[in-house]
């Protein structure tokens, strides 16, 4: 037995996530309690002051964004540390705030239903039994970097840390359906959670992708992260993995999986999280009538990590630099920086490669003048595609993907 399984079977229930924090009944009136400091996060649009807090079950400081349901941003300053992201500050994003406060593990189960031979229903011991995969991982939100689009958008105000890597330990997917054993003409495979809405007649979070992405080997189900049991706000006791994908396809506390003979014609897929079908996802403001497609695939993107925005430093003639970039649904091929507006760009050292879905860390050197300097950071993934200059804009504030730009005062 090995330290999850321990660690799943000592533990039979999550019921500290009720005891440890204001995350329910009239934990959440007291919301202002869970104030400890500010930060700004410098958005355009204004209302850009967060809540520094700490005080949710299992996290360190987080921003907050939101208490009921919980979203929880990560602080940049995390991503200067390491390409993983540790659990307690990885970013928390719930759709409904109907959450179950405990979970019993012997009494849990994964159905598994719909267009197969058998009906499945998974304990947690069985599925820990299944051969084991671990991937390293982004899981970034679709509207990530939603508070920098101009005009501004509603929906959560996320600056850039509504994201996190990690390494993902759980079994394949494929794995999983073949036992059930999906018939011909199977299309998509529905996926649901323990969580619940929290209005009468709102539709249940779900998602689906069709079945060959399904059955690729890479989609996993997940009980492992970063080396530990996942985190409740993270979806415990498993969630689903889609490396390369956007995370409202990575649903938390899995407990549902139904396999369809037709397109999932649900809410969720209908109607919700879905893109421009137009280069970039991009359209004018205002604009109407385009056709719309699910989001679905993540874009290249890089940020600066080691300096924060609008900070002061000392004028030297240049300064190292360094960040960390994502492929997307590729790897990184190479990392360039500026810091003359986009005119000069040099070349970046990449980190070790944790893996084609993941965070690679790079560093640099640029010069600097006295006065006001804008950096600027590109990624290339290995597909060739690289950040485009100006960013895009769309009425859900989705996949923001441009060259961002950290400015800071060398005096």
């Amino acid at each position: 037995m090995d330290i999850l399984d321990a660690k799943l079977a000592s533990e039979t229930s999550r019921r500290r996530f009720l005891s440890r924090a204001a995350l329910g009944g009239a934990g959440l009136l007291a919301a202002p309690a869970l104030a400890q400091q500010m930060v700004d996060l410098r958005l355009p649009g204004g209302n850009a002051e967060r809540t520094l807090t700490s005080a949710f079950p299992g996290k360190g400081n987080m921003i907050l964004q939101r208490v009921h349901p919980p979203l929880l941003e990560t602080p940049m300053e995390v991503f200067d540390r390491s390409v993983f992201t540790p659990n307690d500050q990885f970013f928390v994003r719930w759709h409904w705030a109907d959450i179950p406060t405990s979970i019993d593990v012997e009494t849990f189960r994964l159905n598994v239903f719909g267009h197969v031979n058998r009906r499945l229903s998974i304990s947690l011991a069985q599925l820990l039994k299944l051969p084991r995969v671990e991937m390293a991982a982004v899981n970034q939100c679709s509207g990530n970097s939603r508070g920098l689009f101009q005009p501004p958008v509603p929906g959560a105000q996320w600056r850039h840390g509504a994201m996190g890597n990690a390494k993902w330990l759980g079994v394949r997917l494929r794995d999983v359906l073949d036992i059930a054993g999906v018939k011909a003409g199977a299309v998509q495979v529905r996926f649901n959670a323990l969580d619940q809405p929290v209005v009468a007649g709102a539709p249940d979070f779900e998602k689906s992708l069709d079945i060959d992405h399904a059955r690729d080997g890479e989609v996993m189900i997940a009980f492992g992260m970063n080396g530990q049991q996942l985190p409740l706000l993270n979806g415990f006791p498993c969630r689903l993995i889609v490396p390369g994908w956007y995370s409202t396809y990575w649903v938390k506390m899995l407990n549902s999986i139904e396999v369809l003979p037709a397109p999932d014609d649900h809410y969720w897929m209908a109607k919700a999280y879905r893109v421009p079908a137009t280069p970039g996802a991009n359209v004018m403001p205002g604009q109407k009538g385009f056709p719309t497609v699910p989001i679905n695939r993540m874009i290249p993107r890089s940020w600066v990590t080691s300096l924060p925005e609008g900070q002061q430093i000392a004028f030297e003639p240049s300064i190292p630099v360094g960040g960390i970039a994502l492929g997307g649904d590729c790897g990184v091929a190479k990392v360039d920086v500026s810091s003359d507006g986009g005119r000069t760009w040099y070349k970046t050292i990449l980190g070790p490669d944790e893996g084609t879905y993941g965070l690679r860390r790079w560093d640099g050197r640029v010069p600097l003048r006295r006065g006001a300097n804008s950096i600027m950071v590109r990624c290339w993934n290995t597909k060739r595609v690289a950040q485009p200059m100006k960013p895009i804009w769309n009425p859900g504030g989705f996949m923001r993907g441009n060259i961002e730009t950290t400015n800071i005062i060398a005096v």
